[in-house]
């Protein structure tokens, strides 16, 4: 069945759906505050709270994991091809992530996937700590990474939209973006500071330990003051795949970010390989400086992600502009040769790719109908994870028998063509900026 018809278990008009409706609510901060309204929904506190601690650890294990991979092998491409591995299963199941995170009560889903991952870090720093460790078990426990990340991920995005209600989507997207990046500035300095004083192993088991915190948080939200989708997805999984599939290329405004993030998702988000290969190839610099030049990156991030969360508009206009400077910046990057020019330029690469993503992330969301959120979400999660085994096999070879700055630059130049295929789109189809999902504009029509 079309996406634009009723679709099997949808509400009707006398059982709507709690985030289309929400109950009123007092009048939000003013000023910079603003930026923090969705703090006060007791469920996000500690659902922000939780992840803090989380995405730390997972940042220093990040640091760790490149670092143990170019120590057992000494090779960029070997490097490439155990990021592609963990990036492999994210490629090949998050869209069917995303129907998971449509049929299945969200928390359980996220708290399941949190300890796998959890299982994984233990795994590796315990054979670090035995030195029992050799690259297959790298590859593998990447791979069992990337299984989880693949489930939860759409699923933790599409969870957002339940704990805060539409109205604060943008806000608490771009809020977890700081997060991420909060995480981003102080995980990697703080992962190398402990590869150069105590080795490899204590990085994996200190991020073993941080899970605990996020599944405490989450065991704590309540779901009464959850915006739920009142009658849960049912049917035939294929189905209900390919209905996401459809009404993500067959609704301009959502068509016009997937062009986008088709290019850029590919070539220009591989920074898990493309940091540690400037660091130690053209910069010259070790595990500290590479985790000073990672969270470089995340200032500007930081920055952007408070500046989205102000203005909580993710307009067509602003993902473009960041997709924009993203692509000048990465360039400007893979040019660089001095260590003090590469670090303000990744500040800015670090904005832009805030204000990049969390406009495409927060259109989505609000795009989306409620009960197709995940899949959607799994559509983004896709192009903008899921194809890091492509582009990062792809950045990997070139850097590997042509030069670790020639590959930024050409995929630098490939995101500038996904830029430029967004823009020609644009030019022939209506996109608007102020996104409705597909039950708000029957509404609309059926009242004009």
């Amino acid at each position: 069945m079309s996406s634009r018809g009723q679709e099997p278990g949808a509400p009707d008009e006398s059982n709507r759906r709690a985030d289309e409706h929400p109950a009123p609510v007092a009048a939000g901060p003013r000023g910079f505050l603003r930026t923090f309204s969705s703090f006060r929904n007791r469920n996000y506190r500690l659902f922000y709270i939780g992840q803090l601690f989380s995405v730390t650890g997972t940042w220093i294990q990040r640091i760790a994991l490149a670092w143990l991979v170019l120590e057992l092998t000494d090779s960029s491409f070997l490097l490439g091809a155990v990021t592609a591995l963990q990036f492999t299963p994210i490629m090949l199941l998050s869209l069917f992530g995303g129907v998971i995170a449509d049929r299945m009560p969200k928390r359980p889903v996220i708290i399941s996937m949190q300890a796998l991952m959890a299982v994984q870090a233990l795994a590796l720093g315990l054979l670090v700590l035995t030195d029992l460790v050799e690259v297959w078990h790298v590859f593998v426990l990447s791979a069992v990474h990337g299984i989880a990340v693949a489930i939860e991920n759409p699923t933790r995005q599409a969870f957002v939209a339940e704990m805060v209600g539409r109205d604060q989507i943008a806000n608490a997207v771009a809020l977890n973006s700081s997060l991420f990046n909060s995480a981003r500035m102080f995980g990697p300095a703080l992962g190398g500071a402990m590869i150069a004083a105590f080795g490899l192993a204590i990085p994996f088991l200190v991020n073993a330990v941080s899970f605990a915190a996020v599944i405490g948080a989450l065991a704590m939200i309540r779901n009464s003051e959850l915006h739920l989708v009142e009658r849960p997805l049912k049917g035939n999984m294929l189905d209900q795949f390919k209905e996401g599939i459809r009404f993500s290329l067959t609704t301009p405004p959502v068509l016009i970010i997937i062009i986008v993030m088709a290019f850029v998702g590919l070539f220009g988000y591989n920074f898990s390989l493309i940091l540690p290969l400037i660091a130690r190839y053209v910069l010259g610099t070790e595990a500290f400086g590479f985790g000073a030049l990672t969270s470089a990156m995340a200032v500007g991030s930081v920055a952007a992600a408070l500046f989205v969360a102000y203005i909580s508009k993710p307009t067509e206009k602003m993902f473009m502009f960041g997709g924009i400077s993203f692509t000048v910046m990465l360039a400007a990057v893979g040019l660089s040769t001095l260590l003090p020019l590469t670090v303000v330029l990744l500040i800015g690469l670090g904005a832009a790719s805030i204000v990049f993503t969390a406009t495409a992330n927060s259109r989505l969301q609000l795009l989306a109908p409620p009960e197709m959120r995940g899949r959607v979400m799994g559509v983004y999660i896709f192009l903008f994870q899921g194809t890091a085994p492509l582009g990062n096999l792809f950045v990997g070879t070139l850097a590997e028998y042509w030069s670790v700055s020639g590959a930024v630059v050409v995929s630098a130049a490939l995101c500038g063509i996904g830029i430029l295929g967004g823009l020609l789109y644009r030019l022939k189809h209506k996109v608007i900026d102020d996104p409705k999902s597909e039950h708000e504009e029957r509404q609309s029509s059926t009242a004009d």
